[in-house]
């Protein structure tokens, strides 16, 4: 019997491995070098000054509290739209799906520019939300909006393709066994998704923390009220103070890089269980 050597599509693992860490390298690791050399221009007191100003935990809470918010409301509706793209078909869905993606598309300052003529108090929501006393724009409810905008896209593509995975079949072996929609779907379909659903929403959380371009043109950047860290990075950079900048960038990367290696290792966890089974 004759070996025929194996083909590969892509070259070696040497070449490949080396390659990818080159641009790694190039994208991700330098920008993060560069920033951690602005960070060296400073001393560990002055750092904690700068990011322990009252008025930067005031952008905090408010960053915090509206990217929460709209993880959750992504989380909610974005399943629920991954839902209907994947068990339903109708007139114009190939078009709702490619619709799904536009926030990648659209430039952020394109998108905050229309929520905030959207929800003012002369805009077609705002105008009808004011009637029952509601106000998004210049409030956090407003950044929370434009974060959920944003940011949506990455529940919907990450738990439409578990659910195309998983097919109906599921449902109706459930449903053979005597479990009610809601039965089936919390406990048949809501494990499966789980961790595409903590990731997206994760995913998403930590996309609002640096939103800048939809933001602003809805928060009215009212200094502790409605002001967000991407802000006050932006301030710190147009007053060339530069290491400043850095150090509240470098809380942001930190928090998103701890949630996102937290999410990671929660997902594996999960998996080798599932394949412990």
């Amino acid at each position: 019997m004759i070996f025929s050597r194996q083909r590969r599509v892509l070259p070696g693992f040497g070449l490949s491995l080396g390659t990818s860490l080159f641009f790694t390298c190039l994208i991700l690791l330098l920008p993060v070098s560069a920033l951690l050399m602005q960070l060296s221009h400073m001393t560990w007191a002055e750092y904690w000054r700068v990011i322990s100003d009252p008025q930067l935990v005031a952008a905090y809470k408010i960053t915090l509290l509206s990217a929460a918010v709209a993880s959750l409301f992504n989380a909610v509706f974005g399943t629920l739209m991954a839902w209907v793209l994947t068990r339903y078909r109708f007139p114009g869905r190939t078009f709702l799906d490619g619709l799904m993606d536009l926030p990648f598309a659209l430039p952020t300052a394109v998108a905050g520019l229309t929520l905030a003529g959207l929800f003012s108090s002369n805009g077609w929501y705002g105008h009808w939300l004011a009637e029952h006393g509601i106000k998004v724009t210049y409030t956090w409810l407003g950044i929370a909006v434009a974060m959920a905008f944003t940011s949506i896209p990455f529940v919907i593509r990450t738990v439409q393709p578990v659910l195309e995975e998983l097919g109906p079949e599921y449902e109706e072996a459930a449903g053979t066994l005597g479990a009610r929609p809601r039965q089936a779907f919390f406990k048949v379909i809501l494990p499966e998704i789980a961790p595409s659903l903590l990731a997206g929403t994760a995913l998403s959380f930590t996309r609002s923390l640096g939103e800048f371009g939809a933001v602003i043109f809805i928060a009215g950047n009212i200094a502790w009220k409605t002001e967000v860290i991407s802000l006050l990075i932006f301030v710190r950079q147009q007053e060339f103070d530069f290491p400043a900048s850095s150090a509240i960038a470098s809380v942001i990367m930190g928090a998103s890089l701890l949630l996102l290696f937290t999410i990671n290792t929660l997902q594996s966890r999960y998996g080798r269980r599932l394949g412990g089974k």
